[in-house]
């Protein structure tokens, strides 16, 4: 049973004796005591049992390679539980609305681009804040793709809107803008490059891709053939890997395309269809510690993993509301522990999930032989693991 801390019921305690001695004056003492001491009560009362998810991909026999760990939605996902008096009388309940960009820096922030500005989560300090919702220069219309430097924790953000690229420091203080008039007409996917020092910006109207020094200076562009024709049919998304290389969702290309660091076609993978690793609708793209390919497919609902060579490794996900479904996901991000971020628009939270590569099971030696000879548990209530660990 779950026991509040004697510290939240002393609070829960004051703040009733409080607010029992001002509303003795009223007219509806009784009612407003009656309301109050069911709120002290719910306060002390067990919290209702959540519905517990242990949910691995492929399943068991096979060796499992992606886990579920947690869904964000809210400030409520990172910051400390206080009482329900506490809560009902002086916090606030922040849920994202539409998510579209996720990323995550090296410190384990994560950062979403949602309507008219970017949330950050921040568990490790148990912090929850926004970026880009204050007047002036740095305010967001509507912020798209979002990419945070490694090297210093900047934070790029495209503007659909405002037609630009913003750039915050590692606090969310706006520094600088790219995009002069008519540069951009809807810039979206956004990658920065730490050994290059170099920024990507994807514009999907303009089809291109335009690489720029870090203090905004055009470097080079993409978006024609040598033959002259266009790459690409609506460029969207944009990820790099260990080398350089770039990797370009095309949406209505229904593919996936690939170049060197210095813009030159290596290849498409990915083709129109319904059978494995054929795309209706590709996104969001990332990659892992492994230089394996995530694809976000908004219209099949899932995200797709590919080997170095465009091998299909493994797909994660259906249409859906629970845990591991997915409805019109979109954006995606691997962090440096190979944690996956999935950020869902209609569904209005970002699920995130764990590969279980060589770099976890190095880090977790434990858990990755525990997982070995794990069974996928859906229950109600809390898990009992002890049940569990017999089997």
């Amino acid at each position: 049973m779950h026991i509040l801390s004697s510290e939240i019921r002393r609070k829960d305690t004051m703040l009733m004796e409080k607010f029992t001695r001002f509303i003795k004056t009223s007219n509806s003492s009784r009612l407003l005591l009656a309301v109050a001491a069911a709120c002290i009560l719910v306060s002390c009362a067990p919290p209702a049992e959540k519905k517990v998810w242990d949910l691995v991909w492929p399943l068991p026999p096979e060796e499992p390679k992606i886990k579920f760990v947690e869904t964000l939605q809210s400030n409520l996902d990172v910051e400390v539980e206080s009482g329900v008096a506490e809560t009902l009388f002086g916090s606030e309940v922040i849920r994202i609305l539409k998510p579209y960009g996720v990323a995550a820096d090296k410190e384990g922030r994560v950062y979403v681009t949602d309507v008219g500005g970017i949330y950050v989560f921040d568990k490790k300090n148990k912090k929850f804040s926004s970026i880009g919702n204050e007047p002036g220069m740095g305010n967001l219309e509507a912020p798209a793709g979002i990419a945070v430097s490694r090297a210093d924790g900047k934070i790029y953000v495209t503007d659909i809107n405002l037609k630009r690229i913003v750039i915050y420091d590692r606090d969310g203080n706006f520094l600088n803008f790219i995009g002069k008039e008519k540069e951009f007409e809807n810039p979206i996917g956004i990658a920065v490059d730490d050994k290059r020092m170099r920024v990507y910006v994807v514009d999907s109207k303009k089809r291109n891709v335009r690489a720029y020094t870090l203090d905004g200076r055009l470097i080079m562009e993409i978006n024609k053939t040598g033959e002259g024709q266009n790459i690409f049919h609506t460029p969207t998304e944009i990820a790099l890997d260990s080398e350089g290389k770039i990797y370009v969702s095309d949406t209505q290309g229904f593919s996936v395309k690939i170049f060197n660091p210095e813009g030159g076609l290596v290849r498409s993978m990915g083709q129109l269809g319904d059978a494995f690793g054929d795309f209706a609708r590709p996104k969001g793209v990332a990659i892992n510690s492994e230089d394996h390919l995530y694809v976000v497919d908004a219209a099949y609902n899932n995200f797709q993993i590919f080997n170095k060579e465009g091998q299909l490794l493994l797909f994660v996900g259906k249409g859906g509301s629970n845990p591991g479904e997915f409805l019109l996901p979109a954006g995606i991000a691997v962090d440096d522990e190979d944690r996956i971020y999935v950020a869902e628009q209609y569904n209005a939270r970002v699920q995130v999930f764990q590969y279980l590569g060589e770099k976890w099971k190095k880090s977790h030696p434990d858990l990755a032989e525990e997982m070995k000879n794990m069974q996928p548990v859906r229950t109600e209530g809390p898990v009992d693991k002890e049940a569990v660990e017999k089997k």
